[in-house]
């Protein structure tokens, strides 16, 4: 089916498969189309429908809410009866050469275990080797749970066979409720991707902050891989901000103590613990990390004051932290826009 994006500044066009999501269609032929989440939460995605039909594949989707017009519709979540006209209030262009274009994917997942009593550790084994960097993630679609949830990337490597992942249990979440109560090494999943402009690249030549809360801690471990093994902190700092509610919620803390540890002077990593005062186990285990008591964007901008020269900041984790640390960066640290960079999850 040919469908036909009117956006501001022109025109595009693209082909879909039957029962192939409009936005993913879309992303798959390299058009870089209005998108954050890819899941059906944020909104972003809207279009109003010109002419053709289409079907509603979560007509409960959360960013429905955003609908306001007769027509509109998401894109992440419905598809094409026949060729299609939509029309986007966005700028509308290709993507750049290069750039890991989004494709579907497969997999089986591997090595699940329990990092804490609410944090699973798995990874993909990719039928297929794929690109992707630093910081991006993929939509997944698990055995009988329909609809994809959006998972970031802890590792990174090009044309890799791999793909590893980090989620925290969702009290009614039927994804994360899968994954922590059944098997699900040997699983067949499937994957678009990746997704995602919280991007880090070595040329950027900057300052990197990380500030994140709970898993959203698994794209700033890709950011940090990268910058691994390019060296970057050699030459460049880096402030890494993780907020988890206790020491005992805790994970990644001897790979981020290691990492701490190879670039003494250039890389600092702060655990912050917004339920407990630090216990001083903590300080013993890990004496290369700093721990604080304290919301994570509030030890941030304590710790960062007078810090942000040349600073580009990635944000992640639970949308009330993410929030709460955009303004912190904008108000306080009166940082750009365009330096702050973060993708929706929910």
């Amino acid at each position: 089916m040919r469908i036909q994006v009117n956006a501001r500044n022109r025109a595009c066009h693209f082909e879909a498969e039957t029962g192939a999501r409009l936005l993913y269609a879309g992303l798959a032929a390299g058009i870089n189309l209005p998108y954050e989440c890819g899941s059906g939460t944020c909104g972003t995605c809207k279009a109003r429908l010109i002419a053709g039909e289409v079907d509603e594949l979560w007509p409960q989707a959360p960013g429905r809410k955003l609908l306001k017009q007769t027509g509109e519709f998401l894109m992440c979540q419905s598809v094409a009866r026949d060729d299609c006209t939509v029309e986007i209030a966005n700028f509308v262009y290709n993507m750049d050469p290069g750039a890991c274009v989004p494709a579907f994917r497969t997999g089986t997942i591997t090595h699940t275990k329990a990092l804490t009593h609410d944090v699973i550790a798995f990874s993909v084994a990719l039928a297929h080797p794929a690109d992707f960097d630093a910081g991006q993630y993929v939509t997944m679609q698990v055995p009988g749970v329909p609809g994809y949830r959006g998972y970031s990337m802890v590792n990174f490597e090009r044309a890799a066979s791999r793909l590893d992942f980090v989620v925290k249990r969702k009290p009614g979440g039927a994804c994360s409720e899968w994954l922590f109560k059944s098997n699900a090494d040997g699983a067949a999943v499937e994957l678009f991707g990746p997704l995602g402009v919280a991007t880090f690249y070595p040329s950027l030549g900057k300052n990197i902050l990380c500030i994140a809360g709970g898993s959203g801690i698994a794209g700033m471990m890709s950011i940090l891989a990268r910058a691994r093994q390019e060296r970057y902190f050699d030459q460049f700092n880096g402030h890494v901000f993780f907020g988890v509610r206790t020491y005992a919620d805790g994970f990644y803390l001897a790979e981020l103590s290691q990492l701490a540890s190879e670039f003494p002077d250039r890389l600092h990593v702060t655990i912050a613990l917004s339920d407990e005062a630090v216990p001083a186990p903590a300080l013993q285990a890990h004496p290369a990390l700093v721990f604080e008591h304290g919301l994570v964007h509030e030890v941030a901008g304590k710790t960062m004051h007078g810090k942000y020269q040349n600073v580009r900041a990635y944000l992640a984790g639970p949308p009330p932290a993410v929030d709460a640390s955009i303004r912190m960066l904008l108000l306080q640290a009166k940082l750009p826009a365009d330096s702050i960079r973060y993708d929706k999850f929910s």
